[in-house]
């Protein structure tokens, strides 16, 4: 019976994490897939192009404003009836998206759309982690952290396609068969299982955290885009920075804080969460600045562009083959080190290309760049729920989602800021881009992931090896 229980349990967390991969795969996708569609967009709401950056803003600050109430709820109503219930938002808002005819409909959906997306992040990674055992996290993580890496890269072509031989409305359309099947499977095989004593709501940890992630990402957002108000920026900015330090200090003091911060406590999710997040802005930044350097530098349409970054979703690909054996054999804190100097190296390497540059070498150069950035990201993802018990799996998850989505929106910014100090830098105003500025700007993106190295070195060797099997040499 117990061997029959082991299997049934084990099919039952494989089927939820390829479930919970394939929602935040669709989450993902959507955030990049609509960039290549702006045009015609734009041409559908008689705007211009640069007006649609509301639609694409308003998503990531509903986002950072509703994940961190995700766990709370969670932890109230249910995991399953909260993950069915944000695909059913999604899918929903997904079908208003492509049925809008202006630019205030579009962004009211694209809010509602963000809602749902913040609800399924978080729980969908809590429902793999409570029903996953610890020998079996690191495949979990490795394929649950697929969506943000795959996502981005195959975003723009499939968007390209779509657009050029359709219609921008199927990007949103595709949504609804997906998250149907999604609301199905999630309600036949998501557990219902809630906490037994819930914490009371904490409508100022709320607040703080809102004002804080929705001032941050405003700022950085408004900073990287030419012509806004330097002044009005840093305002955001720094009241966001206020709300971040008194939201850290009553989460900390508060008998039940909206967010649980005592994971902090635990080195392995520390170092996941501070160096991860340098991590995850420079790997932001690369969706972002890989099809304009190719489109505005090189003079390709966005279908060449999309096709080229394929080899990137190629680089991935071939790691997560063999991504199980190589921290087995080293052991996260030697992954860490090593291979984020080799994607820092790589993500700079793109600073040497050039229109004249061959194809072969450019298709080259992204797929290493994307074995690399692959290993990284999985590596530091499975580290973060390492030593983390069971009963801060919640409260880990909403802090890990949250500072996760904010950093990685923080890369497009990161890359749009980078751009504009490259046009500084060569005396000019940012509108008409060179591939002289796309090259600095890939530079001093590959900067946070130089930096991000430092916060491993603080790691002992043997971290994590219960999760990898990892034996060091002499031990035991």
């Amino acid at each position: 019976m117990s061997a029959s229980s082991a299997t049934e349990r084990q099919g039952s967390s494989a089927l939820i994490t390829s479930l919970v991969a394939a929602a935040l795969f669709m989450e993902n996708l959507d955030g990049s897939i609509i960039a290549t569609a702006l045009p015609q967009m734009a041409q559908s709401f008689h705007i211009r192009p640069v007006e649609l950056s509301i639609g694409i803003t308003s998503y990531l600050l509903t986002l950072a404003v509703f994940i961190p109430i995700s766990g709370w709820i969670a932890d109230r109503v249910g995991v399953r009836t909260v993950f069915a219930t944000a695909l059913a938002i999604f899918t929903g808002a997904s079908m208003l998206c492509g049925m809008t005819d202006n630019l205030v409909e579009f962004t009211g959906a694209r809010i509602l759309q963000g809602i749902g997306g913040a609800m399924m992040v978080p729980v969908g990674r809590l429902a793999v982690l409570r029903v996953t055992p610890k020998e079996n996290l690191m495949r979990a993580i490795s394929i649950i952290t697929w969506p943000g890496l795959i996502a981005p890269v195959l975003g723009p072509p499939l968007g390209g396609f779509i657009t050029t031989y359709s219609s921008w409305r199927w990007i949103f359309y595709l949504n609804v068969p997906l998250g149907l099947l999604g609301i199905v499977l999630a309600w036949r095989f998501i557990n219902t299982e809630r906490e037994a004593d819930c914490r009371p709501f904490d409508a100022l940890g709320f607040v703080l955290t809102g004002v804080a992630g929705t001032c941050v990402m405003y700022a950085m957002e408004a900073i990287g885009r030419v012509g806004t108000s330097w002044h009005s920026s840093l305002l955001f900015l720094a009241i966001g920075l206020a709300a971040c330090v008194a939201a850290w200090f009553h989460l900390q003091r508060s008998a039940h804080p909206m967010i649980d911060l005592s994971a902090f406590r635990i080195k392995t999710f520390m170092v996941s969460i501070c160096g991860g997040s340098l991590f995850r802005i420079s790997i932001g930044a690369v969706p972002f600045l890989l099809p304009l350097m190719f489109q505005v530098g090189f003079g390709m349409n966005p279908f060449q562009s999309g096709l080229l970054t394929l080899a990137v979703f190629a680089g991935n690909l071939s790691t997560k083959l063999v991504t199980t054996q190589i921290l087995r054999r080293f052991g996260f804190r030697t992954v860490l080190v090593f291979n984020g100097a080799f994607a820092a190296v790589t993500l700079a390497s793109m600073s040497l290309l050039r229109p004249s540059t061959a194809s072969g070498w450019i298709l080259f150069a992204l797929f290493v760049s994307g074995v690399a950035r692959s290993l990284q990201f999985t590596a530091i993802n499975t580290l973060g729920f390492a030593d983390v018990p069971k009963q801060q799996m919640s409260g880990a998850s909403t802090l890990s989602s949250t500072l996760g989505q904010m950093t990685m929106g923080m890369g497009v910014a990161a890359g749009a800021i980078a751009l504009r100090i490259a046009a500084w830098w060569h005396g000019h105003d940012g509108q008409s881009l060179t591939p002289s500025d796309f090259s600095i700007a890939f530079v001093l993106v590959a900067v946070f992931s130089v930096i991000a190295i430092a916060d491993v070195f603080s790691l002992s060797p043997d971290a994590g090896n219960h999760v990898t099997g990892h034996r060091r040499k002499g031990a035991g």
